[in-house]
């Protein structure tokens, strides 16, 4: 299957160098410093394209690759605001298109576990919290992930209402869950989820060591998609992929 690369940073060179592992073939790359755009001959033959680039030009991306009818994963966050426009795209050119605040394939077996475990947990007396380690280098903060989790959790926990990023100068609210998140140095992505009693604390943990697990991930959604039309998130059918793609 023929795939195109929008976006060749860090992530970018990443797919192309898995891409074969995965019987895939890079035929476009599209990036300013590789002096190509969307409107690179190549592309035609790319069967979906996976856009990792920046949140200022990611909305633009998806517009300009739906207009060509080319399918599309989304690794790119920061848009979220634009997604009902997305979806009127996706729809109106009939393409498929999965997008996610993150395509790790561990992060997305964590967000199973921690589902579970807040489903469990909200039985008992227990109360949880979350907080988040990454580099000094990351623009965002919380980061997409967090924010997944927290809803995850809000969902899970009925007690819990209301997700606090920020640090509080108050006592917190019995209906608040707060994520807290740290940024500093070489920290690699890390993420807790934990449930604190008089008597113990729980933690659930996940830690990125590097960014093959997303980018293995893209790739998997990316074989995926390629049949499929409609707009769909990433962790919703992380299990069809999962079950579906050997890797």
């Amino acid at each position: 299957m023929n795939i195109a690369i929008v976006g060749y940073g860090q992530m970018g060179k990443l797919l192309d160098e898995l891409a074969p592992d995965l019987d895939l073939q890079v035929v476009a790359k599209v990036d300013p410093q590789l002096k190509t755009d969307l409107a690179s001959p190549k592309l035609s033959k790319a069967e979906v394209c996976i856009e990792f680039t920046n949140p200022e030009s990611a909305f633009s991306n998806i517009k300009k690759l739906a207009t060509s009818r080319k399918n599309i994963v989304v690794g790119t966050t920061g848009w979220i605001e634009k997604i009902t426009e997305v979806k009127k795209m996706v729809e109106k050119f009939e393409i498929g298109l999965v997008y996610g605040a993150n395509f790790s394939v561990g992060m997305n077996l964590f967000f199973q576990i921690v589902k579970s475990s807040a489903k469990l947990m909200a039985q008992t007396d227990y109360d949880p919290f979350g907080w988040e380690m990454h580099h000094k280098k990351k623009q965002d903060s919380p980061s997409g992930t967090a924010k997944v989790l927290s809803q995850i959790m809000l969902e899970n926990f009925p007690e819990k209402k209301i997700a606090q990023y920020e640090k509080l100068d108050r006592k917190i609210k019995n209906d608040e869950f707060h994520f807290a998140s740290l940024r500093a140095g070489n920290i690699p992505g890390t993420h807790t989820i934990g449930y604190d009693s008089e008597a113990d604390t729980i933690e659930l943990k996940h830690t990125a060591r590097n960014r093959k697990s997303f980018a293995l991930g893209a790739l998997m959604a990316a074989k995926w998609i390629a049949s499929r039309k409609g707009l769909y998130k990433f962790s919703d059918i992380f299990p069809q992929i999962l079950s579906s793609i050997q890797i």
